[in-house]
Protein backbone atom coordinates (compact mmCIF):
# COMPACT_ATOMS: atom_id res chain seq x y z
CA UNK A 1 0.00 0.00 0.00
CA UNK A 2 2.80 2.42 0.87
CA UNK A 3 4.21 2.12 -2.65
CA UNK A 4 0.93 3.40 -4.08
CA UNK A 5 0.36 6.33 -1.76
CA UNK A 6 2.36 9.33 -2.95
CA UNK A 7 1.64 12.78 -1.57
CA UNK A 8 2.86 14.31 -4.82
CA UNK A 9 0.94 12.17 -7.30
CA UNK A 10 -2.23 10.10 -7.66
CA UNK A 11 -1.99 6.40 -8.42
CA UNK A 12 -3.64 4.62 -11.36
CA UNK A 13 -5.54 1.35 -11.67
CA UNK A 14 -6.00 0.67 -15.38
CA UNK A 15 -6.44 -2.14 -17.85
CA UNK A 16 -9.11 -4.08 -19.71
CA UNK A 17 -12.44 -4.97 -18.14
CA UNK A 18 -11.72 -8.67 -18.46
CA UNK A 19 -8.68 -10.71 -19.50
CA UNK A 20 -9.33 -11.76 -23.09
CA UNK A 21 -5.90 -13.23 -23.75
CA UNK A 22 -2.21 -12.96 -22.91
CA UNK A 23 -1.13 -10.76 -25.80
CA UNK A 24 -3.81 -8.13 -25.25
CA UNK A 25 -3.11 -7.98 -21.53
CA UNK A 26 0.63 -7.53 -21.98
CA UNK A 27 0.20 -4.96 -24.75
CA UNK A 28 -2.14 -2.81 -22.65
CA UNK A 29 0.04 -3.11 -19.55
CA UNK A 30 3.21 -2.23 -21.47
CA UNK A 31 1.59 0.83 -23.05
CA UNK A 32 0.22 2.19 -19.79
CA UNK A 33 3.44 1.42 -17.89
CA UNK A 34 5.50 3.47 -20.35
CA UNK A 35 3.38 6.58 -19.86
CA UNK A 36 3.04 6.16 -16.07
CA UNK A 37 6.80 5.66 -15.71
CA UNK A 38 7.38 8.84 -17.70
CA UNK A 39 4.89 10.83 -15.63
CA UNK A 40 5.80 9.36 -12.25
CA UNK A 41 2.39 7.79 -11.62
CA UNK A 42 2.30 4.62 -9.46
CA UNK A 43 0.53 2.01 -11.63
CA UNK A 44 -1.53 -1.11 -10.91
CA UNK A 45 -2.64 -3.23 -13.87
CA UNK A 46 -6.34 -4.11 -13.73
CA UNK A 47 -8.02 -7.10 -15.33
CA UNK A 48 -10.91 -9.28 -14.18
CA UNK A 49 -10.10 -12.97 -14.35
CA UNK A 50 -13.81 -13.61 -14.82
CA UNK A 51 -17.03 -11.61 -15.07
CA UNK A 52 -19.67 -12.96 -12.74
CA UNK A 53 -22.09 -10.05 -13.02
CA UNK A 54 -23.53 -9.99 -16.54
CA UNK A 55 -27.00 -9.04 -17.74
CA UNK A 56 -27.44 -11.97 -20.13
CA UNK A 57 -26.55 -15.64 -19.97
CA UNK A 58 -24.82 -15.47 -23.36
CA UNK A 59 -22.48 -12.62 -22.30
CA UNK A 60 -18.74 -13.33 -22.21
CA UNK A 61 -17.52 -14.28 -18.73
CA UNK A 62 -13.87 -15.21 -19.27
CA UNK A 63 -11.27 -17.51 -20.79
CA UNK A 64 -11.03 -19.75 -17.72
CA UNK A 65 -10.16 -18.83 -14.14
CA UNK A 66 -6.69 -20.35 -13.86
CA UNK A 67 -5.67 -19.33 -17.36
CA UNK A 68 -6.64 -15.70 -16.75
CA UNK A 69 -5.01 -15.60 -13.32
CA UNK A 70 -1.76 -16.93 -14.76
CA UNK A 71 -1.84 -14.13 -17.33
CA UNK A 72 -2.23 -11.58 -14.53
CA UNK A 73 0.73 -13.15 -12.75
CA UNK A 74 2.77 -12.97 -15.96
CA UNK A 75 2.01 -9.26 -16.32
CA UNK A 76 3.20 -8.74 -12.75
CA UNK A 77 6.37 -10.78 -13.20
CA UNK A 78 7.43 -9.50 -16.63
CA UNK A 79 6.64 -5.81 -16.12
CA UNK A 80 7.30 -5.63 -12.36
CA UNK A 81 3.99 -3.95 -11.58
CA UNK A 82 1.23 -4.90 -9.10
CA UNK A 83 -2.03 -6.29 -10.45
CA UNK A 84 -5.66 -6.15 -9.29
CA UNK A 85 -8.63 -8.37 -10.08
CA UNK A 86 -12.27 -8.67 -8.98
CA UNK A 87 -13.47 -11.46 -6.71
CA UNK A 88 -17.04 -12.61 -6.13
CA UNK A 89 -16.85 -15.47 -3.63
CA UNK A 90 -14.75 -16.53 -0.66
CA UNK A 91 -13.20 -19.24 -2.83
CA UNK A 92 -12.22 -16.57 -5.37
CA UNK A 93 -10.38 -14.65 -2.65
CA UNK A 94 -8.21 -17.60 -1.70
CA UNK A 95 -7.57 -18.59 -5.32
CA UNK A 96 -6.82 -15.13 -6.72
CA UNK A 97 -4.57 -14.13 -3.82
CA UNK A 98 -1.92 -16.51 -5.14
CA UNK A 99 -1.61 -14.49 -8.35
CA UNK A 100 -2.44 -10.81 -7.62
CA UNK A 101 -1.58 -7.98 -5.25
CA UNK A 102 -4.98 -6.31 -4.85
CA UNK A 103 -8.38 -7.99 -4.44
CA UNK A 104 -11.29 -5.86 -5.63
CA UNK A 105 -14.79 -6.16 -4.21
CA UNK A 106 -17.45 -5.32 -6.84
CA UNK A 107 -19.93 -2.59 -5.94
CA UNK A 108 -22.90 -4.95 -5.78
CA UNK A 109 -21.05 -7.07 -3.20
CA UNK A 110 -19.60 -4.37 -0.95
CA UNK A 111 -21.87 -5.34 1.97
CA UNK A 112 -21.12 -9.08 1.78
CA UNK A 113 -19.47 -9.72 5.13
CA UNK A 114 -18.09 -13.18 4.37
CA UNK A 115 -16.50 -11.94 1.14
CA UNK A 116 -14.89 -8.92 2.82
CA UNK A 117 -13.53 -11.06 5.65
CA UNK A 118 -12.18 -13.67 3.23
CA UNK A 119 -10.43 -10.98 1.20
CA UNK A 120 -9.00 -9.39 4.33
CA UNK A 121 -7.62 -12.68 5.64
CA UNK A 122 -5.46 -13.13 2.52
CA UNK A 123 -3.38 -10.17 3.65
CA UNK A 124 -3.68 -8.56 0.22
CA UNK A 125 -4.74 -4.96 -0.37
CA UNK A 126 -8.55 -4.86 -0.54
CA UNK A 127 -10.24 -2.32 -2.82
CA UNK A 128 -13.94 -1.98 -2.02
CA UNK A 129 -16.12 -0.36 -4.66
CA UNK A 130 -18.94 1.71 -3.23
CA UNK A 131 -22.34 0.28 -4.03
CA UNK A 132 -24.43 2.35 -6.42
CA UNK A 133 -27.09 2.23 -3.72
CA UNK A 134 -25.00 3.42 -0.75
CA UNK A 135 -24.11 6.78 0.74
CA UNK A 136 -20.41 7.68 1.01
CA UNK A 137 -20.64 7.69 4.81
CA UNK A 138 -21.85 4.08 4.91
CA UNK A 139 -18.63 2.79 3.32
CA UNK A 140 -17.00 3.17 6.73
CA UNK A 141 -18.69 -0.04 7.83
CA UNK A 142 -17.36 -2.02 4.88
CA UNK A 143 -13.86 -0.74 5.63
CA UNK A 144 -14.28 -1.62 9.31
CA UNK A 145 -15.03 -5.25 8.38
CA UNK A 146 -11.65 -5.49 6.67
CA UNK A 147 -9.75 -3.76 9.46
CA UNK A 148 -11.48 -5.78 12.16
CA UNK A 149 -10.29 -8.87 10.28
CA UNK A 150 -6.71 -7.71 10.98
CA UNK A 151 -5.97 -6.15 7.58
CA UNK A 152 -5.30 -2.41 7.38
CA UNK A 153 -4.49 -2.48 3.66
CA UNK A 154 -7.81 -1.20 2.39
CA UNK A 155 -9.10 1.47 0.01
CA UNK A 156 -12.49 2.42 -1.41
CA UNK A 157 -13.63 3.38 -4.88
CA UNK A 158 -16.37 5.73 -6.02
CA UNK A 159 -18.11 4.42 -9.15
CA UNK A 160 -21.29 6.45 -9.36
CA UNK A 161 -24.69 6.38 -7.70
CA UNK A 162 -27.90 5.08 -9.26
CA UNK A 163 -29.81 7.96 -10.85
CA UNK A 164 -33.03 6.53 -12.19
CA UNK A 165 -33.17 3.12 -13.80
CA UNK A 166 -30.58 3.60 -16.56
CA UNK A 167 -28.06 6.15 -15.39
CA UNK A 168 -25.44 6.95 -12.77
CA UNK A 169 -24.21 10.24 -11.32
CA UNK A 170 -21.02 11.03 -9.41
CA UNK A 171 -21.40 13.11 -6.26
CA UNK A 172 -17.88 14.51 -5.90
CA UNK A 173 -18.58 15.54 -2.31
CA UNK A 174 -18.36 11.83 -1.56
CA UNK A 175 -14.61 11.70 -2.25
CA UNK A 176 -13.80 13.94 0.68
CA UNK A 177 -16.54 12.38 2.82
CA UNK A 178 -15.09 8.87 2.33
CA UNK A 179 -11.53 10.06 2.95
CA UNK A 180 -12.63 11.46 6.29
CA UNK A 181 -15.06 8.68 7.28
CA UNK A 182 -12.96 5.72 6.14
CA UNK A 183 -9.47 7.12 6.78
CA UNK A 184 -8.09 5.35 3.73
CA UNK A 185 -7.24 6.12 0.09
CA UNK A 186 -10.21 6.92 -2.16
CA UNK A 187 -10.22 6.13 -5.87
CA UNK A 188 -12.51 7.51 -8.59
CA UNK A 189 -13.60 4.84 -11.07
CA UNK A 190 -13.96 7.08 -14.09
CA UNK A 191 -15.23 4.63 -16.69
CA UNK A 192 -17.75 2.67 -14.61
CA UNK A 193 -19.19 5.96 -13.38
CA UNK A 194 -20.17 6.61 -16.99
CA UNK A 195 -22.07 3.36 -17.50
CA UNK A 196 -25.72 3.42 -18.52
CA UNK A 197 -26.97 0.12 -17.05
CA UNK A 198 -30.17 -1.84 -17.61
CA UNK A 199 -30.53 -1.12 -21.31
CA UNK A 200 -33.34 -2.95 -23.09
CA UNK A 201 -30.78 -4.88 -25.15
CA UNK A 202 -29.26 -6.40 -22.01
CA UNK A 203 -25.93 -4.76 -22.89
CA UNK A 204 -24.76 -1.87 -20.71
CA UNK A 205 -24.34 1.49 -22.45
CA UNK A 206 -21.96 4.32 -21.62
CA UNK A 207 -20.72 7.85 -22.22
CA UNK A 208 -16.98 7.59 -22.93
CA UNK A 209 -16.93 11.14 -24.29
CA UNK A 210 -17.19 12.31 -20.66
CA UNK A 211 -14.19 10.30 -19.37
CA UNK A 212 -11.89 13.33 -19.38
CA UNK A 213 -14.43 15.47 -17.51
CA UNK A 214 -14.97 12.94 -14.72
CA UNK A 215 -11.25 12.21 -14.41
CA UNK A 216 -10.32 15.90 -14.19
CA UNK A 217 -12.99 16.52 -11.58
CA UNK A 218 -11.81 13.54 -9.53
CA UNK A 219 -8.24 14.84 -9.41
CA UNK A 220 -9.43 18.39 -8.74
CA UNK A 221 -11.33 17.36 -5.59
CA UNK A 222 -8.33 15.44 -4.27
CA UNK A 223 -8.89 11.77 -5.11
CA UNK A 224 -5.94 9.58 -4.17
CA UNK A 225 -6.29 7.35 -7.21
CA UNK A 226 -7.96 7.02 -10.59
CA UNK A 227 -9.46 3.84 -12.09
CA UNK A 228 -9.82 3.57 -15.87
CA UNK A 229 -10.75 0.63 -18.07
CA UNK A 230 -8.96 0.79 -21.41
CA UNK A 231 -8.75 -1.29 -24.57
CA UNK A 232 -7.02 -0.93 -27.94
CA UNK A 233 -10.42 -1.10 -29.66
CA UNK A 234 -13.34 -0.74 -27.23
CA UNK A 235 -15.79 -1.63 -30.02
CA UNK A 236 -14.34 -5.15 -29.98
CA UNK A 237 -14.00 -5.49 -26.20
CA UNK A 238 -15.81 -8.50 -24.78
CA UNK A 239 -17.10 -6.54 -21.77
CA UNK A 240 -17.80 -2.86 -20.96
CA UNK A 241 -16.74 -1.62 -24.39
CA UNK A 242 -19.40 1.12 -24.32
CA UNK A 243 -17.68 3.04 -21.53
CA UNK A 244 -13.98 2.21 -21.97
CA UNK A 245 -11.19 4.60 -22.92
CA UNK A 246 -9.39 3.88 -26.18
CA UNK A 247 -5.82 2.94 -25.30
CA UNK A 248 -4.15 5.51 -27.53
CA UNK A 249 -5.97 8.31 -25.66
CA UNK A 250 -4.64 7.47 -22.21
CA UNK A 251 -1.31 9.28 -22.67
CA UNK A 252 -2.90 12.68 -23.29
CA UNK A 253 -5.45 12.23 -20.52
CA UNK A 254 -2.85 11.33 -17.90
CA UNK A 255 -0.69 14.28 -18.91
CA UNK A 256 -3.63 16.61 -18.25
CA UNK A 257 -4.39 14.96 -14.91
CA UNK A 258 -0.77 15.31 -13.81
CA UNK A 259 -0.86 19.04 -14.57
CA UNK A 260 -4.02 19.41 -12.47
CA UNK A 261 -2.48 17.46 -9.60
CA UNK A 262 0.68 19.57 -9.66
CA UNK A 263 -1.38 22.76 -9.72
CA UNK A 264 -3.10 21.66 -6.51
Amino acid sequence: MDKLINQEMFFLLAGPCVIEGEEMALNIAEHVKKVTDRLGIPYVFKGSFKKANRSRLDSFTGIGDEKALKILAKVREELHIPVVTDIHTERDAEMAAEYVDVLQIPAFLCRQTDLLVAAAKTGKIVNIKKGQFLSPESMKFAVDKVRESENNNVMVTERGTTFGYQDLVVDFRGIRVMQQACQCPVVVDVTHSLQQPNQSSGVTGGQPELIESIAKAGIAVGADGIFIETHADPRCAKSDGANMLRLDLIDGLLEKLVRIRKAL
